[in-house]
């Protein structure tokens, strides 16, 4: 376990945001092989022994130890070409991925695969971590300011099938003899980058490019205390990494990219944050079930925040303040985004329930940001412009 010398930052600052908004629009335009434009403190890679799969361990000893205020680089490898029976030279050649194009860490996971326990630990995801703030207690805030997030591939996975995602059989609300989408059998296809217009982009069809824009879609602290029949629970303890919730997780929110910022509460001692799900560019809902699954490297700054509990995960970026509902049902989480919206501009801004909720009819954007992870996240989009100074 690696320490660091202690410094704690407790809040916020205006011109580190700015200054966070500043690089992201350089970080975006990074193709993979160019050098990353932010340093760091420390640098945690995806090696077997600094990764788990499927599940958040609540207990797992810190693979690195910082301070408040510091930066880590944390590399991550999608579960696209690592986590299947066959290897990952022999997998990925069937779509056209050279040797060279794929990275060690995936083969070293893939070897490691073996020696991994998968009772209850359900989800598909390979997480780096947990790292350790020293000083987070139950009952504090974790701020999680993403600085830079770049592919490390020139290529992503995505799955689709007729019957994915919310056209599946067993999605919420359908009904016998709803059809699917026209979608022949294979599911999953590799999806190039490349440059294009001083970009990089996701080639999706002939004449159809989606420009990227990287973000982890799991940024997690430990849960607290994982109870069977809770989402994602089947053996008591083990977390696994498909369902989001209060601790984070799987949240798919894609604007969650360099100069975001995300709030998790804290649950354990150290926090234990993890990251991964990586993934290179993603539309709202995430329909057909995955994004642009695509291995990512990231720095991040973590800013402890003593005895300020929240209950849930809450976002911002440069430009809105983001309200988080999480829950089985979509309507619900609706529900709970809307709350969440009305209670956030409350406290922090003063501003009464009355007028909130006419805020939030008249000015805030509602988004389903995944709607396929089994508990699904609504956002409540709000606008820093609204705010006009008194």
């Amino acid at each position: 376990m690696r320490r660091s010398n202690s410094r704690r930052a407790t809040k916020p600052c205006k011109a580190l945001f700015t200054s966070i908004a500043a690089l992201a629009v350089g970080a975006a335009l990074l193709p993979p092989a160019r050098a990353q434009v932010v340093a760091a403190d420390h640098h945690l890679r995806a090696t077997p022994e600094n990764v788990s799969w499927g599940w958040f361990p609540i207990d797992k000893a810190p693979i690195l130890t910082i301070a408040s205020g510091e930066t880590v680089r944390i590399d991550t490898i999608s579960h696209h070409g690592s986590t299947q029976d066959e290897d990952p030279v022999t997998f990925l050649a069937d779509f056209g991925v050279a040797p060279d194009e794929i990275l060690d860490d995936v083969r070293t996971f893939w070897a490691s695969r073996p020696d991994r326990p998968r009772d209850g630990r359900t989800g598909a995801h390979v997480l780096t971590g947990p790292l350790e703030i020293v000083g987070a207690e139950p009952g504090d805030m974790l701020e999680v300011q993403v600085l830079e997030v770049t592919s490390r591939v020139p290529y992503g996975f995505n799955s689709r099938n007729a019957r994915g995602g919310p056209l599946s059989d067993d999605y919420p609300g359908t009904e016998p003899g709803d059809r699917g989408a026209d979608i022949a059998a294979g599911g999953r296809r590799i999806v190039r980058t490349a440059e294009a217009d001083g970009r990089i982009v996701a080639l999706v069809a002939d004449g159809l490019r989606v420009p990227l824009a990287p973000f982890m879609g799991i940024m997690a602290v430990a849960p607290e205390a994982p109870v069977v029949g809770q989402p994602g629970v089947t053996v008591a303890g083990i977390q696994s990494s498909r369902p989001p919730g209060p601790y984070g997780g799987n949240l798919d929110i894609k604007q969650l990219t360099a100069g975001s910022t995300l709030y998790l509460p804290v649950f354990h001692d150290g926090a234990l944050f993890y990251t991964g799900d990586p993934h290179g560019v993603q539309g709202d809902g995430e329909v057909s079930g995955t994004a642009l699954e695509q291995s990512n490297t990231g720095v991040f700054r973590f800013v402890l925040h003593k005895g300020v509990g929240i209950e849930s995960p809450r976002a911002e970026t440069p430009t809105h303040y983001i309200a988080i509902g999480i829950d089985l049902d979509l309507d619900r989480a609706m529900r709970k985004a809307l709350l969440a919206a009305i209670e956030y501009l409350g406290a922090e801004h003063g501003v009464t329930a009355a007028d909130a909720f006419t805020l939030a009819s008249l000015g805030i954007d509602f988004a389903v940001a995944e709607a396929v992870n089994q508990t699904q996240v609504v956002t409540a989009l709000i606008p820093k412009s609204l705010f006009v100074e008194r």
